[in-house]
């Protein structure tokens, strides 16, 4: 296999232009009588090809945080601007139009088509895609090519969350939102699928975030952001990207 590109110097994203960029953003859910505030005055910026871990407990805003950036929520107050689009104040079907053209998205549930095989279910993004890769060139990417003609059912837990990868980054999409993608994943088959991300992130530049709860996957990013009652209470820059071979926990 091909080594990866030297991964560009994260102390470069200060002269870089930032891909998002997110300015005193706060969400408050309505339930009930009680106004839940998810978010509190986030500002923060992200730049290309970074890969970020943003940690935080149950209820810290992580999740909160990626879905207003992936367009799939909107804040209550503030803004979100992704490159020179203008996120906060996109309609329906503005943010539609993002999310397909720029954002892959990874979960910790896999959502395969059962009854397609590994190959077809990542051909189902490259269909509507408007410069996809090859579906068989991004299952090779997470190291599923003698697995393409395989159905869901056949294969485990890592190497399903594997073809939800490739589905989504075989789009070649610009940001990359990965919510707990090791959550269900024993310790050796969660580096498998991190290393798949590891290889994505350095091949094509992606920004690519990753919510997690495990500290131990922090070693492996450019940043670390820590989230806390909707608040970022910590945004640090690791000397060394560590390689996910590396983690342990």
């Amino acid at each position: 296999m091909p080594q990866d590109p030297p991964h560009p110097d994260a102390n470069a994203s200060a002269v870089r232009e930032a891909v998002f960029r997110i300015e005193r953003v706060s969400k408050t859910y309505r339930m009930g009588e009680i106004d839940v505030h998810a978010l509190t005055d986030v500002s923060i910026d992200l730049f290309d090809g970074e890969f970020v871990v943003l940690l935080g407990a149950s209820g810290s805003g992580k999740s909160t945080l990626v879905n207003i950036l992936g367009g799939l929520d909107v804040p209550t107050s503030g803004s979100v601007t992704y490159r020179d689009h203008e996120l906060t104040s996109a309609d329906d079907a503005a943010l539609t139009r993002f999310r397909r053209e720029h954002v892959g998205f990874v979960f910790q549930f896999y959502n395969l088509i059962p009854s397609l095989t590994a190959l077809e279910n990542v051909q189902l993004v490259t269909g509507i895609a408007s410069r996809p890769m090859p579906a068989a060139e991004a299952l090779d990417l997470v190291s599923l090519s003698n697995r393409r003609d395989h159905f869901p059912a056949q294969l485990s837990g890592g190497e399903q969350q594997r073809v939800a990868i490739a589905r989504a980054i075989a789009k070649r999409p610009d940001v990359l939102l990965c919510d707990e993608p090791t959550g269900s994943l024993d310790f050796a088959t969660g580096r498998i699928v991190l290393e798949a991300l590891d290889r994505a992130n350095r091949r094509h530049g992606t920004l690519t975030l990753v919510i997690t709860h495990n500290v131990a996957i922090a070693a492996m990013a450019d940043r670390v952001i820590r989230l806390s009652s909707g608040r970022i209470v910590d945004d640090q820059r690791n000397p060394r990207r560590a390689s996910p071979s590396e983690l342990s926990w």
